[in-house]
């Protein structure tokens, strides 16, 4: 018996299911260096008092997942999105490899850049796939499972990392990442979805020149095999550099450092082969991939993600008990600028930009508001919430974090039931009165003072609505979004809620921390004796206060802009004009 009309695609259950705990694994690999950081650190010769150079191996993996998602999910809409999730899938394993076999920063926070890269682009590749996959009306509950999975990351993430470290070393975190990372790839190979019509589910259609088999095209392909094969061979004999040639008289010249002082592994005779051999790579299959990128529009991509990569480099690399700008503000943010005024006047010039004309309508306004205003009110809570913990009972970073887990483990749970909500009710009557709950949580946690995290009543029931608050409003953003969205840009709408998202956490982080700033110096400037301590302690509280306030207002801007998203469940008019079809037949 065939599927009926409103039954997802037969296997979708399956590659949801693979394609959603890739995601989590990604998800995970953002914070599971919490802990491990210091010991990546002297992994790659950087000591605990240098710090600073080590927040690159966070930011380079932000930097990657952020700064090329449009791109990605702009080529999601031009191929099948089987090959994107494929594709992003080798990213993170080769990042993954990279980084466990690095001791090197540079190269460690390639590998970082990789991973966040390949792990970036399974979001919006797999949001675009449900779309592809369920009709309107059916999605909820998918999106609820991928939003789920994806905070679950951030729970597990930690943990994670812990327990690897309580047995083994830090490598081993991120060989055990590229080995989950080729089971997913042999999953998503592995099931092909077809529709109720016994048909390949929808393949966006595109100009590849691969598929014509002709006699040239053969040679090309083979060359490339080749060429990939002595290049991730010549990449693994630099990374890794074993003994037994290094310390060879014969065998070893070709592992000599170009500068001996440096002692790098990649600036060596095998490295460059390396490198050369990738750059061969890259030319030998650039039929394959230039016409799809052009087609993408590469030149908006690369100047937007300049604009977002300046942006994350800004605000990710400040210390947001301290300051507002990283480092390099002060030239990136002019940088971000230009590039974002180049990208716009890109968007009205192109005949094919990255984002068609016409995607970005309706709903979707709304809903990449509502992800900008509640990117700002995690990253709040995230961060100062286990600063107050420091502050105020003494705690150390790890144990800091852990007064988070009610917060976390509460996001997952109200986004599978924000998904289940959906098939009964509208976005807006699942999202609004969920923000409105965060809105009110972390405006209660924002009334807390240097004792208040002793209460574990109090401080569970605030942290647990305001995570399941959020988490009720994920799966309704993104339904609402993708139901407006064109058919040819589910996977350009999905790459843009989650930069929305993404963005309104460096931003937010960043306008929140200078407001708290302003309010602490404000109380150290009342201050009879500024050495007081006590007192400083007191006015760090106030700083904490007022983020936290502001992160509460910003739930509750959210929570009225929701109310855009629509209060009839999305497909139900669908829904219903087929039960009267049926009624008449």
């Amino acid at each position: 018996m065939g599927q009926g009309e409103g039954s997802p695609a037969r296997g979708a259950r399956a590659l949801l299911t693979v394609a959603a705990l890739a995601v989590a694994l990604a998800a995970a690999d953002t914070y599971v260096v919490v802990l491990a950081l210091t010991d990546m650190m002297a992994g790659v010769g950087v000591g605990i008092e240098s710090l600073q150079r080590g927040t690159p191996i966070i930011s380079g993996f932000l930097l990657g997942y952020i700064a090329v998602l449009p791109l990605i999910g702009r080529v999601s809409d031009l191929v099948d999105r089987r090959r994107i999730l494929l594709w992003c899938l080798v990213i993170f394993v080769i990042g993954s490899a990279v980084t466990a076999v690095a001791v090197e920063l540079p190269v460690m926070v390639g590998g970082r850049f990789l991973q966040g890269l390949g792990g970036g682009g399974l979001v919006p590749a797999t949001l675009a796939l449900v779309a592809d996959l369920w009709p309107p009306g059916r999605r909820g509950m998918p999106l609820g499972v991928v939003g789920a999975v994806q905070e679950m990351g951030s729970v597990l993430g930690p943990l994670l990392g812990a327990l690897v470290l309580a047995v083994t070393g830090w490598r081993e975190i991120f060989w055990l990442n590229v080995v989950l990372g080729l089971l997913a790839l042999v999953g998503v190979a592995i099931i092909r979805p077809v529709a109720s019509t016994d048909k390949t589910v929808r393949t966006p259609p595109t100009a590849d020149p691969a598929t014509h088999h002709d006699r040239r095209s053969r040679v090309l392909t083979a060359t490339a095999y080749l060429l990939a094969v002595l290049a991730a061979a010549l990449w693994t004999l630099a990374l890794w550099a074993p003994e037994v040639l290094t310390t060879s008289i014969e065998l070893g010249a070709p592992f000599v450092p170009l500068d001996p002082a440096s002692g790098s592994r990649v600036a060596t005779p095998v490295g460059v082969a390396a490198a050369v051999t990738t750059l061969l790579l890259g030319v030998v299959t650039l039929p394959r991939w230039l016409p799809l990128l052009l087609r993408a529009d590469l030149l908006g991509a690369v100047l937007l993600a300049v604009a977002l990569g300046s942006l994350v480099l800004t605000f990710s690399t400040a210390n947001p008990e301290t300051e507002v700008l990283g480092p390099w503000g002060v030239w990136l943010l002019p940088l971000g600028v230009l590039a974002t005024v180049a990208f716009l006047l890109r968007q009205r010039l192109a005949a094919h930009p990255l984002i068609p004309s016409g995607v970005v309508r309706a709903r979707v306004w709304p809903a990449l508001g509502v992800s900008v205003l509640v990117g700002a009110a995690i990253v709040a809570v995230v961060v100062d919430v286990p600063l107050l913990s420091r502050l105020t009972q003494g705690t150390d970073e790890t144990d800091a974090a852990l007064v988070l887990v009610r917060f976390l483990v509460a996001v997952p749970v109200g986004a599978l039931l924000g998904g289940w909500l959906l098939r009964r009710v509208g976005p807006a009557l699942v999202a609004a009165p969920g923000l409105a709950v965060a809105a009110v949580s972390i405006l209660a946690m924002a009334r807390w003072d240097r004792a208040s995290l002793d209460d574990l009543t109090v401080t569970t029931l605030a942290l647990a609505g305001a995570g399941l608050g959020v988490g009720l409003a994920i799966a309704p953003v993104n339904d609402a979004a993708l139901a407006d969205a064109r058919e040819d840009a589910h996977g350009t709408v999905s790459s843009l809620v989650v930069v929305a998202r993404m963005v309104g956490m460096v931003v937010g982080l960043a306008l929140l921390t200078a407001i708290g700033l302003r309010s602490f110096h404000t109380e150290v400037g009342r201050l009879a004796d500024p050495t007081d301590s006590d007192a400083l302690l007191d006015a760090a509280v106030v700083q904490v206060q007022t983020v936290l306030t502001g992160a509460g207002y910003a739930a509750a801007l959210a929570a009225v802009l929701a109310l855009a998203l629509g209060f009839r469940a999305v497909g139900r008019d669908a829904r219903e004009v087929r039960s009267a079809g049926g009624a008449q037949v």
